[in-house]
């Protein structure tokens, strides 16, 4: 068998947040696809909805299951304590700078013990800034609450246009991070049996 990428199986179908990826060719298994394809191996990380979203995001690249996560609203499967997106649209984000201020702000210091943590807001800086929403609120004290509560508690804000955006931005971060979290533990394995880790593996 000649080792070209046509002995390889692929993945074909292009993501927003995945190129193609080299995986072993078909009845070899002593050829190591690094020599022919620097790509990761296949990784398909499953995204933990929390129960109790009423309209959780709909995913199409990754797979998706319910689950009941202590902080946030969307996470990976075996890294419910490590990965943590919490989402809010425009007028969940008001009331949480405001009537549900203290209790959002317990939520913001529950995700900083996260490795990944993104607030990840349904909407746009110039809705607000327009006051297109249903508060006395001034746009100005949202946005000030919204940047120091970022700078406060070192918890990244994240703003997507519309539902379908935001759930390729949460597949997006899902399967980077697991796939990081893959190389940090291979790098380990790979340590423990004395074998030098490849960088930017």
């Amino acid at each position: 068998m000649e080792n070209s990428p046509s002995t390889f199986t692929t993945f074909t179908k292009q993501t927003p947040f995945c190129p193609p990826i080299w995986i072993r060719p078909v009845g070899n298994p002593h050829i190591n696809p690094r020599h022919v394809c620097a790509k990761p191996p296949p990784l398909l990380p499953v995204i933990i909805v929390d129960s109790r979203e009423q309209t959780p995001l709909v995913f199409k690249n990754l797979p998706a299951r319910p689950g009941t996560l202590a902080t946030g609203d969307y996470s990976v499967a075996g890294g419910e304590e490590l990965f943590s997106v919490e989402r809010k649209s425009i007028p969940d984000l008001i009331s949480s700078c405001t009537v549900e201020r203290e209790r959002f702000e317990r939520e913001l210091h529950r995700l900083r013990g996260f490795r990944f943590a993104r607030l990840l807001v349904v909407g746009s800086e110039a809705e607000i800034r327009a006051h297109s929403y249903r508060s006395n609120a001034k746009p100005k004290a949202i946005l000030h609450s919204l940047w120091a509560f970022e700078a406060r508690y070192g918890v990244p804000v994240v703003f997507a246009p519309d539902v379908d955006r935001a759930a390729v931005l949460v597949e997006r971060w899902a399967y980077w991070f697991a796939r990081e979290v893959l190389n940090v533990a291979s790098a380990m394995e790979k340590a423990a049996v004395g074998e030098p880790a490849a960088r930017g593996a």
